[in-house]
């Protein structure tokens, strides 16, 4: 059963990321379907790591919700480093801080880490145990409760419910 949600998953990503780079004509849809189940046959025992994904209603509505507080975040970190460019008077307090996180599961861990890393303003460095190491461009706190709640949080509350 989990090969067959995995594959499922897989088939589904493919088929989604070939549908946003090409149109859709009938042949291109057909194409890109069979394409899709072509990779994941051949591939499926490498698609171990998406059997984390949980396929619930409630999982589907935290994933919609992830999207739109990623996008915010995204552009509110985006801001914040464009005004940095842009008046060089305001401050920089960079710095490494060490954050804790709740999820146990690789590929939700995995997507924490790249979630911090895409905002601008913050990158992952290193990853141990449940413990990540973030180069933040602003660190307003050293202590690992409150780094983790501006950083992580955010994040967290809903790839938790997504992958467990």
């Amino acid at each position: 059963m989990r090969k067959t949600k995995s594959a499922f998953i897989g088939v589904v990503i493919l088929f989604a990321v070939w549908m946003m780079l090409t149109d859709t004509s009938r042949q291109e849809v057909l194409f890109g379907a069979g394409t899709a189940i072509l990779i994941v046959l051949l591939f499926h025992r490498k698609l171990s790591v998406l059997e984390d994904v949980k396929l619930t209603p409630k999982s589907l509505v935290f994933m919609v919700r992830y999207l739109f507080v990623f996008m915010w975040e995204l552009l509110k970190s985006n801001l914040d480093v464009a005004l940095r460019v842009i008046k060089p008077a305001l401050p920089i307090n960079p710095g490494i801080v060490k954050v804790k996180t709740s999820l146990k599961s690789p590929l939700g861990r995995a997507f924490l880490a790249n979630s911090i890393t895409l905002t601008p303003g913050t990158l992952t460095v290193e990853m141990k145990g449940d413990f990540f190491y973030i180069h933040w461009i602003d660190v307003t706190t050293d202590n690992i409760e409150g780094a983790t709640g501006s950083i992580v949080s955010k994040f967290e509350k809903y790839l938790e419910v997504i992958f467990g």
